[in-house]
This record gives C-alpha cells, structure tokens and sequence, in this order.
C-alpha cells in the first residue's frame, strides 16, 4: 500500500533527539540528510552552532554525513562548503538517483545509511522505497518555501491518518 511506502521508521522531535550511540549500535555508518527545515530554517544560509555540535559528533561516532537536497547548488553550496560537507543538490527527491549517488560517495550499503528528513512525500517516501531506515524530524521552522507548501498540504492528512491509526508517537506542532 503507498500509505506504508510514507511511514517513517522512526520519529523525532529534532535532529538533535537522534539517539548517535543507538545508530552506532545498529551498525549505521552513513547518514542522508535533507538540508531546509532539516537541519536549519529554509531561509537559513549557514549552519547554527548547534548543528555543528551535531555533526561533529557524527563524525566522532565514525558517521559519515552528506546532504541530499532538492534545492539548488547555490544554496546547498553555501551552506555546506564551509562545513566540508559532502552534498547533492537538484536531488529530486523521492526519485531514487540522489540516495543511490549518496551511498556510493560514502562507500556504504543501504543497510548501513540511515535517511534523515522533514517531508514524508521527498526524503521518507524516496528513503522507503530503496529500504533504508528513514528518521522523519519535525519541521524546524513553521514556515516553507513556495514549492513545499503544496506538499505539507498533502502530508497533513497523511499525518492525519496515521495519528488516527496510531502510528504516530508525537504531537505535530500546529
């Protein structure tokens, strides 16, 4: 059923609720991360204090990270040159190139990358359908850019729908 292709392995409140010792635990050596709204506002350019703490801390745990973005290489650039951070932009997601592309740059299987993201319909529909294990955050921000408002239209009753069958552990912010 295409609901169960949107349903994320796992919930959080942030990037920052990841459980890092857990994913190590689980033999996770890669993570595919979505950038706006992810791991900073979508007007955000550069990286906050915070997230550089987080992936310091994924580097330490032995965790590679590369972002895979749908925006464009201007943005995904500027925000992650300066971190030395591996990126794919123009990602169009959920196709499956970007995730494939990821795990060959990382040198990692599938089983071994997990697919972090605040859309259901881009980064867990896209992660689900090539297996891996997919980590829906809540929005950072309560605003999106022109082109993902259509799809937090359709994800709200996806949201919806899997709150009324229980599926859902947390609260959406309103």
């Amino acid at each position: 059923m295409f609901l169960n292709k949107l349903m994320p392995s796992q919930f959080v409140e942030s990037i920052h609720h990841i459980d890092i010792d857990q994913l190590k635990r689980n033999k996770i050596r890669a993570v595919i991360t979505d950038l706006d709204n992810t791991l900073v506002e979508w007007d955000r350019p550069e990286a906050t204090p915070e997230v550089i703490d987080w992936l310091a801390r994924m580097q330490e745990a032995g965790i590679q990270v590369t972002v895979v973005s749908n925006n464009n290489k201007e943005r995904v650039h500027r925000f992650c040159a300066p971190l030395d951070l591996g990126f794919i932009c123009a990602a169009k997601k959920p196709t499956n190139r970007a995730f494939l592309q990821a795990v060959r740059q990382m040198n990692v299987t599938i089983a071994e990358t997990v697919v972090i993201g605040d859309q259901l319909f881009t980064d867990v529909l896209g992660g689900n359908r090539l297996g891996f294990h997919t980590i829906l955050v809540v929005p950072v921000a309560q605003t999106d850019g022109f082109w993902t408002r259509f799809n937090r239209q359709m994800e709200r009753v996806a949201l919806s729908w899997m709150e009324r069958k229980g599926m859902v552990s947390w609260r959406r912010k309103a």
